[in-house]
């Protein structure tokens, strides 16, 4: 018979999280802008309306900005 092999598996034990508070915030904050921006666009329904036309593109483009940082951050390293 074939001998049976235990695998410790204490070896790694404190895994971290890829992303922190700190990503999650500005994650949410960047889908806000994002809402928002489609919000004020629908609300205003004008095509020449000046809110339609120069504010809510950038709310847009500065939401999906802000996604992309939050998941590029990296965690500052502790001092220890």
């Amino acid at each position: 018979m074939a001998k049976r092999i235990s695998v410790s598996k204490t070896a790694d034990t404190s895994k971290t999280m890829v992303f922190t508070k700190e990503n999650y915030i500005l994650l949410i904050i960047g889908i806000a802008l994002i809402f928002v921006g489609f919000l004020i666009m629908y609300l205003e329904n004008e095509i020449d309306g000046f809110i339609s036309l120069y504010v809510s593109p950038v709310l847009i483009v500065g939401g999906f900005a802000e996604i992309v940082y939050a998941i590029m951050k990296k965690p500052a390293k502790a001092n220890i």
